[in-house]
């Protein structure tokens, strides 16, 4: 018998409240199933389970906050036979009606109901993201009469769209953004208060990565155009291949580095507030295959759909703020992580090239790296490796 725990979802997070489960005893889940949805100050996250087998039994209720590490189910593999313990609360019945005030209310005094299942006419589940079910408990709103979105799924506005003009102010989100803001400042405390930061800069010549893009661009349809923040971030990963000292993670006083390298991008969240969820296997990803993750990954974080294994395991982060005309960043890194990758926006300067003086377009990247685990020799080496990288983009 297995037990699935609350997991950490980084290195800020203490514990997190149950917001509502997604299986229920009896059902058959496989690794990578979203069997529950957990609250921290990121916001509402899907948590997917890393075992097969069959739920025997769900250990805490929706509304509850628990540490991390907490057993929140067990889990039997499927030839594993049923315990005995689950058939005793058929006898439980009789203590309530002895004793009604005692057991069953007292936790929803406390907490925040079940969220309900929203069901279809055949009791399928409506496709519906973590933030517009709560949002559609909170105010009383049937699922059942709210127009998905293009992509069938069920966004939050979608849910706040469908309220009638005469209740604006039904209710309003538990989610405080001044928490998640309070979160980042106390992981960035810890973080310059523990990691000797030390900083590096590059300017890269882009004209080869932007005739490159324009070239690979110029038959394709809008959807499947790719970015030039996609040769970034697949520049860093296969960099932090080369130079595993900046891939991994610092824990218990000692250097732990990665066996892949998942790059963790800095997305600002609608509302206010930041995260660096992952994606996984960066270095092994093609253009094309990078930019459909990160395209589906930027849309579900802007609208607070975060699954668990994105915000648990980055190895790296890059941050680009290029698109708010920043043209040098220096950032702070994220503890475990050791260093953090920073692009500013592409600019056309004077540039030398075969003994003249062109406008080239360039762009600027830093690095800020611990020095527990690098130093500055290293860490030039690591941004020249980026440079070459962007200067070839074809090899990407």
């Amino acid at each position: 018998m297995a037990e699935f725990l609350m997991p950490s979802l980084g290195a800020d997070m203490d514990a997190g409240t149950l917001v509502e489960w997604l299986v229920k005893p009896g059902d058959v889940v496989k690794r990578g199933d979203i069997v529950a949805v957990v609250e921290t100050q990121k916001g509402a996250i899907e948590i997917e389970i890393f075992d097969a087998g069959v739920v025997e039994q769900l250990l805490v209720q929706p509304g509850a906050t628990v540490p991390v590490g907490t057993p929140l189910a067990l889990l039997r593999s499927e030839g594993e036979a049923v315990l005995v313990e689950p058939a005793a609360p058929a006898a439980e019945p009789a203590v309530p009606a002895a004793e009604p005030p005692t057991a069953a209310p007292a936790p929803v005094a406390v907490a925040p109901a079940p969220l309900p299942t929203p069901a279809g006419p055949a009791g399928e589940r409506f496709k519906a993201s973590p933030a517009a079910r709560r949002r559609a408990g909170e105010l009383g709103v049937d699922l059942a009469v709210v127009a998905a979105g293009p992509d069938g799924i069920i966004e939050l506005a979608d849910v706040e769209a469908a309220l009638p003009e005469t209740t604006p102010q039904a209710a309003k989100p538990r989610f405080d953004f001044a928490e998640m803001r309070a979160a980042i400042a106390a992981a960035m405390s810890r973080s310059k208060g523990e990691i000797p930061h030390y900083y590096l800069s590059d300017t890269v010549d882009m004209a080869a990565a932007e005739g490159w893009v324009a070239r690979v661009n110029a038959d394709r349809p809008p959807d499947r155009r790719l970015l030039t923040g996609v040769l970034f971030v697949k520049a860093v990963a296969r960099a932090a291949r080369a130079y595993p000292e900046f891939n991994g993670l610092f824990v218990d006083g000692a250097f732990q580095p990665a066996p892949a390298v998942h790059v963790g991008l800095a997305i600002a969240l609608r509302g206010g507030g930041l995260a660096a969820p992952a994606i996984h296997d960066t270095a092994d990803l093609d253009l094309d295959a990078l930019m459909a993750r990160t395209r589906d990954l930027v849309a579900r974080v802007r609208e607070g759909r975060f699954r668990s294994s994105e915000i648990a395991d980055p190895t790296i982060t890059v941050s680009s703020m290029g698109d708010r005309g920043v043209e040098t960043l220096f950032g702070v890194i994220y503890p475990p992580q050791v260093a953090i990758v920073g692009f500013g926006k592409v600019v056309r300067r004077p540039w030398i090239v075969d003994g003249g003086v062109t406008p080239r377009p360039v762009v600027t990247v830093t690095l800020a790296a611990d020095h527990r685990v690098s130093d500055g020799h290293r860490g030039g080496l690591f941004l020249a490796e980026i440079g070459r990288l962007l200067q070839t983009p074809e090899a990407l």
